[in-house]
């Protein structure tokens, strides 16, 4: 009886991978892709240990300098190319892609990649608060009154403080990394009712119990969930005409 002969299929040769391209290429390649009509700079790309996930690029003569956060060194080159997209286009005023704007944001808001940007964050950075306890108003005992009121007393305290200098500009603050909230100086004042510090704590409480998300391209910071809760704070209108008056 004849042997039945064996299927004899072609051996698969693994293609060689392409190179890693260099940050520098990853700029060079987005600028053309820009099909900006000027001559393409020389880029110069450095990683800096900085405080946040911040970058930028400035034009100095015929060569970009470019800088990024070290939070960033170890990402994919799908994700730097999108962020040199957002750079340059913002450098050379214009609108970067939706999908380069989706790409960078899905990488930065991994959980991973969120939790290693925070750690970063506290080890380099300080938070500087002034005394909870101001001259008119207390803002542990407005957090522990609406820890109980709001959220079942469920909030851990977070660090709680009055800004350094009196902002008109950012009234109050939530500091993920730290763990504190901060309200303008400004407002400790007898001119501010207890009702608007209040109205403001609350509103930095909810940022604790409704992180920032992401919607595809977007970063979401003030979600449906998070406005339908902060309508439910007494006089909430009130406290809305009270805080455009503090700014005016």
């Amino acid at each position: 009886m004849a042997t039945p002969a064996l299927e004899t299929r072609p051996q698969q040769i693994p293609l060689p991978l392409e190179p890693a391209l260099a940050p520098e290429d990853l700029f060079l390649r987005v600028f053309r892709r820009l099909g900006l009509k000027r001559p393409a700079p020389a880029f110069r790309v450095a990683y800096r240990p900085f405080a946040n996930l911040r970058s930028s690029v400035h034009l100095r003569g015929e060569c970009a300098v470019v800088h990024i956060s070290d939070m960033l060194e170890n990402a994919p080159p799908i994700v730097t190319e999108a962020l040199a997209e957002i750079l340059l286009a913002q450098l050379f005023r214009r609108r970067p892609s939706r999908e380069a704007r989706e790409c960078y944001l899905a990488y930065v808001m991994k959980p991973a990649v969120r939790h290693e940007i925070e750690e970063a964050r506290r080890r380099r950075g300080h938070k500087r608060l002034l005394p909870p306890k101001g001259r008119h108003h207390d803002l542990e005992e407005i957090f522990a009154k609406l820890n109980r009121r709001f959220f079942r007393g469920e909030l851990a305290p977070p660090r709680l403080g009055w800004s350094p200098t009196r902002s008109r500009t950012v009234l109050g603050h939530y500091d993920a990394a730290h763990g504190a909230i901060m309200i303008s100086r400004l407002l400790d004042s007898p001119k501010v009712s207890n009702h608007l510090v209040e109205y403001l704590v609350f509103h930095e409480m909810l940022h604790i119990r409704y992180p920032v998300e992401r919607n595809g391209h977007r970063r979401v910071v003030h979600s449906r969930e998070f406005h339908e809760a902060e309508k439910e704070f007494p006089r909430f209108e009130q406290a809305r005409r009270e805080l455009k008056l503090v700014c005016a």
